[in-house]
C-alpha cells in the first residue's frame, strides 16, 4: 500500500470541472465519526494537492481501492449526484472471493439501510451482476479441504446501496476476501499468515458517465493496486485483469 501522508493521490482524469483519483484501500473519502482513528481523508488530501475545493460525487467503502470522482464546484457536483441518484452512471468492480462462482449471476436482494451508527431502517432494492472471470485452486489446505479455491469476479451493481457488494457476495456464499465484518474470518486469517496480506480484495475498477457540459461519454479505469495485483499474480499467475 502506498503512504497515503506523503504520496500524491493518483489522478485519473481531469478536466476544468472534474477529477477522479484511484483512491488508495484504506483512505476514508471524508471524516466520519465511525472512524474517528483516521487522520487523513481523501478530500482534505485531494483539496490540498490541487489547491482548490473538492466534492465527492459518490462514495468509495474505506477499504475499497479504485476510481473515485470529484467535482470541482457546486453545479458539477449537483448535476453528478443527479446522474448517480438516477442510475445514470454505470459502475464495474473486480473483487476475489471464496469458493468457485458461477458463470453468471443475478443477485437481487434487498438490504436495510444502515446508519451508520449501527442501526439498520427499512429494506431497500438491491441488485448486483456477478461475472466469474477466472477460478483457482491452491494448494493451501482449509479446514478439512486439502486445497482451498477462489473465483476472480467482475460486479456491476445497479444500485448504491452502503456496503452492497460485500453484503451481496456474504449472502451468496462467497464473501470477499479481506473483507470485515460480512466475509469469513477464517479466510481472512489464512490469507494473513500464508500471504501477509491483509487488504480486502474490492477495487473499483471502471466508472462510466456522460460529461453533463460535452455531452461525450466519458470512461475512467483505475489500474489495480499492489496487494490487488499481488494476490492476481499469486492465485491465479495473473499480471493484470482480463479485458
Amino acid at each position: 500500500m502506498i503512504d497515503i501522508l506523503t504520496t500524491p493521490l493518483p489522478i485519473l482524469y481531469q478536466t476544468g470541472d472534474l477529477v477522479a483519483i484511484n483512491k488508495p484501500h484504506g483512505l476514508l473519502v471524508h471524516r466520519s465519526p465511525i472512524a474517528s482513528d483516521a487522520a487523513e481523508f481523501a478530500v482534505q488530501l485531494l483539496r490540498n494537492q490541487l489547491g482548490q475545493r473538492v466534492y465527492p460525487v459518490h462514495r468509495l467503502d474505506r477499504k475499497t481501492g479504485g476510481v473515485l470522482l470529484f467535482a470541482l464546484n457546486e453545479v458539477m457536483n449537483a448535476t453528478m449526484q443527479q446522474q448517480f441518484m438516477e442510475g445514470a452512471v454505470s459502475k464495474t468492480y473486480l473483487a476475489i472471493v471464496r469458493g468457485y462462482t458461477p458463470d453468471e449471476q443475478a443477485i437481487d436482494y434487498p438490504l436495510r439501510r444502515d446508519d451508520g451508527n449501527g442501526g439498520l431502517g427499512t429494506l431497500q432494492d438491491a441488485f448486483t451482476a456477478l461475472k466469474t472471470l477466472r477460478r483457482t485452486e491452491v494448494n493451501v489446505p482449509f479446514g478439512k479441504h486439502p486445497t482451498s479455491r477462489y473465483s476472480l469476479v467482475e460486479l456491476t451493481p445497479t444500485t448504491g446501496r452502503m456496503h452492497q457488494l460485500r453484503k451481496h457476495m456474504a449472502h451468496i456464499l462467497h464473501p470477499i476476501i479481506g473483507d470485515r465484518p460480512h466475509g469469513c474470518n477464517k479466510q481472512n486469517k489464512l490469507f494473513l499468515e500464508q500471504f501477509s496480506m491483509n487488504t480486502m480484495l474490492l477495487h473499483a475498477r471502471q466508472i462510466q458517465f456522460k460529461h453533463p457540459i460535452s455531452e461525450e461519454t466519458i470512461t475512467v479505469i483505475a489500474p489495480l493496486q499492489a496487494e490487488f495485483s499481488r494476490m492476481l499474480t499469486t492465485l491465479f499467475g495473473m499480471d493484470k485483469p482480463e479485458a
